[in-house]
């Protein structure tokens, strides 16, 4: 399974979120998710990582150790083709 997290924080937090980053060597995820990729808003404020994992809850605790700095939220995906299979990718 598939979860888009859509992370933002406030100017006011980037020191404090690079500094747990640089010391979580990353972004700390609970077992059983794995990180495909990971992009940025160049603008600041907004991140998007995307996961893939089997257990939504593993989804959801890997972002608790971040929820004092940044508001989070974590979209389930689900291919097209699961819906309507007939659709081409």
């Amino acid at each position: 399974m598939l979860f888009l997290n859509i992370y933002t924080w406030e100017p006011g937090q980037r020191d404090a979120l690079i500094k747990r980053r640089l010391e979580k060597k990353g972004v700390a995820l609970s077992p059983g998710m794995k990180k495909l990729a990971e992009w940025f808003d160049i603008g600041g404020g907004r991140g998007f990582i995307l996961l893939e994992g089997n257990d939504p809850k593993a989804a959801m605790t890997s972002t608790l150790v971040w929820s004092d700095l940044m508001k989070m939220e974590i979209v389930p995906l689900c291919e097209i083709t699961a819906v309507f299979p007939d659709e081409k990718s």
